[in-house]
């Protein structure tokens, strides 16, 4: 049994139990309401529960329980940032139109076209989405269109085959709730086919981002308790990253040091959003992350989206609580079974999914763009190289031969395409503006046949009452 004296912050042990193939977690006995209670969680709840995180809790079948605190409990040891969905896959039953199937293969044909102009024409227009074409698909779904906020994979005519498979990015899902991405999407979707069914779970990523001083490479895979068969400890340049538990499994969990991944990744959407949770420059940011494919989430009896997104709860305490614990391993104890929690996952493990912490970016584009950081490094590097091979240091004589040198150069590539060099380097702007969704190319004549085309469809679709 617990002390009297522990802090009231703490909750009771979480138990996960599936009644009828769903997943449920048990809610906490009491939680903080007063603002004395409140300091005391400050500044009591880290040694209350290092205290009953090293005793041995066990249930009447042998297995232990974890002891968790309230996730609004921050203090020094554990803030936490923000949490919630981070990539979302869905499929969807139905029959592609077949003016849309024929649209979609002239423009696969266009993007497999050898001549630039062609290529940069492979684009769908449509619920204020500029999406490419991509030149390849797969068997299975040989049509694919993308853009920032979904990668859309839809497939031939076929009964045991979904119409589409689809990608909700995790920038996308930063600026918007799941709920909300979906009914956009699904208007997408109607406007390509006949859907005959609600949105299946393929695949859901749930992350937590927090802060805390502890050492993530202080303790050894041992201390991993996992039903997982892999874990690792990436690293760049011998610099220790984070753990990554169970790749390639059902489940699996990376836990990793998120600002040298936004580094390489380029998202800097997240900085903003956690500076608004409190976040301060040079605080270290990891990220916690449970993938849940679709064979996990059937095996609980969730399949739609709303049923998922009704037990985010239990889906996070079963990853958490029974697929995986952080430890603290005991040498005289050989039944790891009974090692206490580590306290930085008792944290992590009692964040509560039916409070919403997380706010949303106000800038989310559904595009694709690089930094300008990365476009300009290119140029001066670019320059710098052109400026050394010529020996000339000094600023503005090089820039001036560096340009005239780029405008031969463009004027000369142009002749080879029967092109004046602007006609060249515009060429070259509509291919870019295709990859990151920003430019339309489509020609006038074609975008209105186009509109006149969807006008009639809704048209019919009014005048059958659908």
């Amino acid at each position: 049994m617990k002390d009297d004296k522990q802090s009231t912050c703490e909750k009771l042990p979480v138990s996960v139990v599936q009644r009828k193939g769903i997943i449920r977690s048990a809610k906490p006995a009491h939680r903080t309401t007063s603002a004395s209670e409140a300091v005391r969680c400050e500044g009591e709840v880290e040694r209350d529960l290092t205290d009953a995180l090293h005793q041995s809790v066990s249930s009447s079948q042998g297995t232990p329980l974890s002891n968790t605190v309230p996730y609004n409990c921050n203090n020094e040891y554990f803030k936490l940032l923000r949490f919630g969905v981070d990539s979302l896959y869905l499929s969807y039953q139905g029959e592609l139109f077949p003016e849309v199937k024929e649209r979609l293969t002239k423009l696969k044909q266009l993007a497999q076209h050898p001549e630039a102009d062609q290529q940069a024409q492979a684009q769908y227009a449509i619920a204020g989405h500029i999406f490419e074409v991509k030149d390849k698909g797969s068997s299975i779904f040989p049509y694919v269109i993308e853009d920032g906020a979904f990668r859309i994979s839809l497939s031939k005519t076929s009964k045991k085959t979904p119409m589409a498979y689809v990608k909700l990015s995790s920038r996308y899902l930063c600026s918007i709730t799941p709920v909300e991405a979906e009914m956009h999407l699904r208007h997408i979707l109607s406007e390509l086919g006949a859907l005959s069914s609600y949105a299946h779970v393929s695949r859901i990523d749930l992350c937590a981002d927090f802060v805390s001083p502890e050492n993530m490479e202080s303790w050894g895979r041992e201390a991993w308790i996992t039903r997982g068969k892999k874990i690792d400890a990436p690293a760049i340049n011998e610099k220790f990253t984070g753990w990554s538990i169970g790749l390639g499994g059902k489940i699996s969990c990376p836990l990793y040091n998120k600002l040298i991944e936004i580094h390489t990744s380029g998202r800097t959407d997240l900085v903003p959003l956690w500076k608004e949770a409190g976040w301060q420059d040079g605080e270290p940011i990891w990220r916690v992350e449970f993938q849940l494919m679709r064979d996990v989430l059937a095996e609980h009896g969730l399949i739609s989206l709303d049923s998922v997104l009704a037990n985010l709860n239990g889906l996070w305490s079963y990853a958490s609580t029974e697929w995986l614990r952080l430890t603290l391993p005991n040498p005289d104890d050989q039944t790891r079974s009974r090692w206490p929690i580590h306290p930085l996952w008792g944290y992590i493990s009692s964040i509560d999914w039916e409070t919403n912490l997380n706010t949303l970016s106000r800038s989310f584009q559904a595009t694709r763009l690089p930094e300008d950081k990365r476009i300009l490094a290119l140029g001066i590097s670019s320059m710098a190289s052109y400026m050394a091979k010529y020996g000339i240091t000094d600023f503005d004589e090089g820039l001036d031969h560096y340009l005239l040198a780029l405008h031969q150069y463009l004027c000369a590539c142009g002749e080879f395409d029967g092109l004046s060099g602007e006609d060249c380097l515009l060429e070259k702007v509509r291919l870019r503006g295709k990859e990151f969704n920003t430019i339309l190319n489509i020609n006038e004549a074609e975008q209105k046949n186009l509109e006149i085309q969807k006008a009639a469809k809704d048209y019919r679709k009014s005048s059958e009452g659908e």
